[in-house]
């Protein structure tokens, strides 16, 4: 495992975060070859905002999704997925009331008669 493979957010402060992804916004930027005007244009949002995320300044979250969807780094957020987490006890319920037969065509009766 390298150095900058695993980074302990938890133990980070709020601006130490923020600057990590300025980093991260800036890298990807320059790995596309992107002027910050080109991405800022495209994003919606002034050059200096951009400029302010890039140094871990604060902006607003709204300017920060932009970026990365114009950057392609939508991905990042995949970790937000929730999962639906089931209870044991109501995965029995489920699993109890599950058919497991079909019943087959039913026979209709006939009226009775007073006969």
């Amino acid at each position: 495992m390298s150095y900058n493979s695993y980074i302990d957010w938890s133990s980070m402060s709020d601006v130490a975060i923020g600057k990590k992804i300025g980093e991260f916004v800036k890298h990807h930027r320059v790995l596309q070859n992107r002027t910050q005007t080109d991405v800022s244009s495209d994003a919606g949002i002034s050059r200096s905002t951009l400029s302010l995320l890039e140094r871990g300044e604060k902006v607003h979250l709204m300017s920060l999704i932009r970026v990365l969807r114009v950057l392609n780094l939508l991905y990042v957020f995949s970790d937000f997925k929730i999962d639906r987490q089931i209870s044991p006890l109501l995965l029995a319920k489920e699993a109890r009331a599950k058919r497991y037969r079909a019943s087959g065509k039913r026979k209709k009766q006939s009226p009775k008669s007073d006969w």
